[in-house]
């Protein structure tokens, strides 16, 4: 009777903070172990230029003390079947995560292999892997299918969390890809963080958002610059896809809702409050 009530407890506190949890079999909230689980940053850049503001998202948080040791991987061009030009933005990616990414718009097969060792070493060590999906899952699904052939004792559906926002995402997967990993996966489908009050925090904005005044951290401001000035020079550029809330002075990390949702953190509903966070968390021990 006890671990129920502490089970309604943990839900209804979940919920109250527009977080909405799936339940396992064994009715235990599944949470990111930040001492054992592995996170994957899944990156289309294929044609909307809000990947590039969801990717300093994430290199402002890992650099808050609280996520000093997140064990992550972050991979470019895990696009699907969508037409339209590619977002290079390789020297965003090297100033956000160092030598933690790979390039699998130019090197898709050694991209794999990289990641598959990664993962591989997580799985043995009984971690689990959490995928973020930026973007379509056509790269997850070969990721898994790498797994299931090479790690036959791994139940990929117990132990790899994919976390998608996005129904434009999902339609411009190979649909065999994503029923593969629906199927193979333990699939999280959040609800669109382009949009307020829904459960996801709503990260995209037409508004100006002083960020640089909220965050007052050089190394962080130095990685916005760069993603808001690559952002506006492609939003648009060769028939790319147009941002409006870019183009209108605005931002958009959207993407940073699957993120949100594995790491389970609190008080952002929007993109202020999501900088005020990371202003926050710098200054915590």
């Amino acid at each position: 009777m006890t671990r129920l009530i502490f089970c309604i407890f943990l839900i209804i506190a979940s919920n109250s903070c527009g977080i909405k949890r799936e339940m396992s079999q064994e009715s235990e909230l599944e949470l990111f172990n930040l001492k054992n689980d592995f996170l994957l940053l899944h990156y289309d850049c294929k044609t909307d230029v809000d990947d590039l503001h969801s990717v300093a998202a994430i290199a402002s948080l890992i650099r808050i003390p609280k996520f000093a040791n997140l064990n992550y991987h972050a991979v470019a061009g895990t696009y699907g079947i969508q037409e339209g030009e590619y977002v290079p933005a390789n020297s965003l990616f090297n100033l956000a995560f160092n030598d933690r990414w790979s390039d699998a718009h130019m090197y898709y097969n050694n991209s794999l292999n990289e990641v598959y060792l990664k993962v591989h070493d997580v799985l043995i060590s009984g971690g689990d892997i959490w995928i973020a999906e930026a973007g379509q899952s056509d790269f997850s699904a070969s990721l898994v299918a790498i797994i299931q052939k090479k790690m036959t004792d791994i139940n990929t559906k117990d132990r790899i969390h994919i976390v998608q926002h996005s129904a434009w995402n999902e339609n411009v997967t190979t649909q065999k890809n994503l029923i593969y990993v629906k199927d193979n996966c333990k699939y999280h489908r959040i609800p669109d963080g382009n949009d307020l009050d829904n459960g996801s925090p709503g990260l995209s904005t037409l508004n100006y958002v002083d960020w640089r005044s909220i965050l007052g951290n050089e190394e962080i401001i130095e990685i916005w610059n760069l993603a808001t000035n690559l952002a506006d020079t492609y939003n648009g550029l060769e028939e790319r896809y147009l941002n409006k809330s870019i183009d209108g002075g605005g931002m958009d990390f959207s993407d940073f809702c699957e993120v949100h949702y594995i790491l389970d953190l609190r008080g952002i509903n929007n993109c202020t409050e999501y900088f005020e966070f990371i202003q926050n968390g710098l200054h915590d021990k």
